[in-house]
């Protein structure tokens, strides 16, 4: 009769064989590989492989002149209304529009002027007949004059003639004032442009009676613009007239000027002092607003280093740029923005001249990335 083994003895069985084939199998070699469910630290290191493909960047060296910020409005260099220097005539024809450039002594406007001939054309009648009535008391003061010493002519009689030639010269004179005058309100009947001028706006209409200074035209003498520009107070010592200015208009447009003059008080409510800039031809407009800058030609250019924009990140208020490493892993780093000129920003600190950046892509690492640096691209290619 067969008997069971035991509980403990089927247990003892398996341990046995284990035994026996971990010592025929000897201790693992090199070439072995590890089983499967060994344990992380046991397994072989894999390489890093890059967050990112990148361009890198150096910082390049530039000497931008100080410049101090302005803001202000655009106006005209000096603005005069045209308008009639008589009254009670019709416009008979308009010859400018807004947005004319006119010379001097253009025409801009002609009144009817057939009242105003007519009343010449009497005074030169008049000055006529006072003429013919000069040569008539002329030729009788020259008798009495002549008679005076003989006495056939009583004293009274040759002060009449005599008094009679001199009223007759004087209506000579007041007669040739008339005409004048006439010939003046026949003149007026043209209303010319004062100065060479641009037309900003008109209010002159064919058929209109306009009174004696009422406004016509409006001109911006020689198409001057200026920019009031307000700079602090603090700043305006450091600005000199002819000193270049660039600005910006409401439309993305650019213009450049010249300091002209600088106001010689500062506004107490505001602190800031006007500068006026006269402006070359550009698309400025008279009653734009802009933003610019006011660059003084006195100082010396100081030297910085300039990261191209894309390389400067803006997080939590502060300004970081991405330093590559010798292992090509990145660091974060908190620099010190300046000036803006284009797609390139000064850089007041945190760079040395000798670092690389990250140009492209920063925006998608962090700190302490391994990156992979792409090859420069040619200049001939860029």
């Amino acid at each position: 009769m067969n008997r069971k083994p035991s509980c403990r003895a089927r247990a003892l069985v398996p341990a046995a064989v284990l035994v026996l084939l971990g010592a025929c199998s000897g201790p693992p070699t090199a070439d072995t590989p590890p089983a499967a469910d060994a344990p992380p630290a046991t397994r072989p290191a894999t390489a890093a492989r890059p967050a990112l493909t990148v361009r890198a960047t150096t910082p390049q060296p530039v000497a931008w002149h100080r410049t101090i910020p302005a803001t202000g409005n655009v106006a005209a260099w000096q603005e005069t209304i045209v308008g009639s220097e008589i009254g009670g005539l019709r416009i008979a024809q308009v010859f400018a529009n807004v947005g004319d450039r006119v010379k001097k002594g253009q025409v801009l406007v002609a009144l009817d002027d057939a009242v105003v001939q007519a009343d010449l054309a009497q005074a030169r009648a008049q000055l006529q007949e006072a003429r013919a009535m000069h040569a008539e008391a002329r030729a009788n003061g020259d008798r009495a004059r002549r008679f005076q010493p003989t006495g056939m002519m009583s004293e009274q009689q040759v002060t009449q003639y005599l008094t009679a030639e001199q009223t007759a010269r004087s209506r000579i004179d007041l007669a040739a004032a008339r005409v004048q005058l006439a010939e003046l309100r026949v003149r007026q009947t043209r209303i010319l442009a004062p100065d060479d001028a641009l037309i900003s706006g008109r209010a002159a209409t064919v058929g209109t009676v306009p009174q004696a200074g009422q406004e016509l035209y409006r001109l911006i003498l020689q198409g001057r613009l200026e920019w009031r520009a307000e700079v602090a107070a603090a700043d305006i010592g450091q600005i000199r007239p002819g000193d270049g200015a660039r600005l910006t208009l409401a439309g993305g447009e650019s213009a450049e000027g010249r300091v002209r003059s600088i106001a010689p008080s500062i506004d107490p409510q505001t602190r800031n002092g006007i500068i006026y800039v006269d402006l070359a031809d550009s698309a400025a407009k008279a009653g734009m607003f802009a933003n610019g800058e006011i660059m003084p030609a006195a100082q010396e250019a100081p030297r910085a280093l300039s990261l191209p924009q894309s390389a400067v990140l803006l997080r939590d208020g502060f300004s970081y740029a991405y330093r590559i490493g010798p292992d090509d892993h990145v660091t974060l780093v908190r620099v010190t923005p300046g000036r803006r000129r284009g797609d390139r920003v000064e850089i007041l600190s945190g760079i040395a001249e000798s670092e690389r950046f990250v140009e492209t892509g920063a925006g998608f690492l962090s700190d302490g990335d391994l990156v992979e640096v792409a090859a420069p691209v040619p200049a001939s290619q860029q």
